[in-house]
């Protein structure tokens, strides 16, 4: 699980990224993006209804969740939210890993071999 101090947690938060933020989409999940002037990165993550009951909802997640933890230095400080997308229930962790770093590679970011 991610530092508290490293978690968007409130609606409004996460209202704001939605409309402000910058978007780039894969197949399976959605990232957006906004700027911040704090020196914390704050990460969301969001699973809609569509993409299975409530305990494959969670397993999404935790997955989604977990590769970011594990990356967590790859990330420049920032805003982000992901989006999972129907489908992504079916990944398993590295296939997760992939997905993520190819949207932060999409959005011009960070590479995964970089530290």
């Amino acid at each position: 699980m991610l530092d508290k101090k490293n978690r968007l947690r409130k609606k409004k938060e996460f209202n704001y990224i939605y409309k402000k933020g910058n978007a780039f989409f894969s197949k399976y999940y959605t990232l957006f993006i906004t700027s911040t002037k704090l020196t914390d990165k704050k990460i969301g993550f969001s699973v809609s209804n569509k993409v299975g009951n409530s305990v494959v909802r969670h397993r999404v997640k935790r997955l989604m969740c977990e590769v970011v933890r594990k990356n967590l230095n790859c990330f420049p400080t920032n805003n982000y939210v992901f989006v999972a997308r129907p489908g992504s229930e079916n990944l398993d962790f590295n296939q997760v890993t992939d997905n993520i770093f190819y949207l932060l590679k999409k959005a011009g970011l960070k590479q995964k071999n970089e530290s």
